[in-house]
């Protein structure tokens, strides 16, 4: 099976799973958008950067996993907005390329993990503990929304992958 784990947002990230062994992780691809070059998901290396990892694959053995997020309590308008639009894009990319959509809520794969009412960083803390073959690519402490995506790809690989 190959799981997809997605960390949505523009500065979330993208996990390649494969039998439970994380073959890559990404950084949520981006650009420059309008007159103050405020950042957004650029759906078309999003696009590349999957159909890249997934071309040898059955389409029915791959699974993508989106955490499944909504607003949250003092979180501005704008950045709300453009977090529902880099969500919709990548459901949209999904679609379009036909692949098995899943979605988990943060609540639920971070309390399977224990890292309720913990700093952001203690997740990095986690995926390295569990996948010490890829901690390299999770030594700064920017890397925990790489490590969200693999702690969710391997959530739905322990828990969700009979579906």
């Amino acid at each position: 099976m190959f799981i997809i784990g997605i960390d949505p947002g523009i500065s979330g990230a993208i996990c390649f799973m494969k039998d439970g062994k994380i073959i890559d992780v990404i950084e949520m691809p981006s650009m420059a958008e309008g007159k103050k070059n405020k950042k957004q998901v650029n759906s078309s290396q999003i696009f590349n950067e999957i159909s890249l990892r997934i071309k040898s694959l059955n389409k029915n053995e791959i699974k993508v996993v989106i955490e499944h997020v909504s607003a949250m309590p003092g979180q501005g308008v704008t950045s709300m907005f453009n977090f529902g639009q880099s969500f919709g894009v990548l459901k949209g990319i999904c679609s379009a390329m036909n692949l098995s959509m899943y979605f988990v809520r943060p609540a639920k794969w971070k309390k399977y993990f224990n890292l309720i009412n913990t700093e952001k960083d203690a997740s990095r803390t986690k995926a390295i503990e569990i996948f010490p073959y890829f901690s390299i690519n999770l030594s700064k402490k920017k890397d925990a929304n790489k490590a969200d995506a693999m702690l969710i790809a391997s959530f739905f690989y322990e828990n969700l992958r009979s579906d």
